[in-house]
């Protein structure tokens, strides 16, 4: 996950003008950040091309839009990151 979690840093800070210094597996995308969800469709696709998956932020979004879930479960650092993995491997796995 640290692989993980510092490419996924690196991608933000890019794309977002967020110091990687200031990104922690505890910060939140939009709320600590600072990522509108314009940049974060682009962040998304950026992780898309770079781990060769597809990330499910429509899904994501309508769980959390549904009260389902908060939006923490997807949009903080770390959760983003384990997420990712587990995509990664479901892939790697088909």
């Amino acid at each position: 996950m640290q692989q993980t979690f510092d490419t996924v840093a690196a991608i933000i800070s890019s794309m977002a003008d967020v110091p990687v210094a200031e990104i922690k597996p505890e910060s939140h995308v939009m709320k600590d950040l600072g990522v509108d969800s314009l940049a974060f469709l682009d962040i998304a696709f950026e992780i898309d091309q770079k781990f060769n998956i597809k990330l499910p932020i429509d899904d994501w979004m309508q769980t959390v839009n549904e009260g389902q879930v908060k939006s923490e479960e997807f949009f903080l650092v770390g959760n983003l990151c384990r997420n990712i993995d587990e995509l990664v491997a479901h892939a790697a796995a088909a």
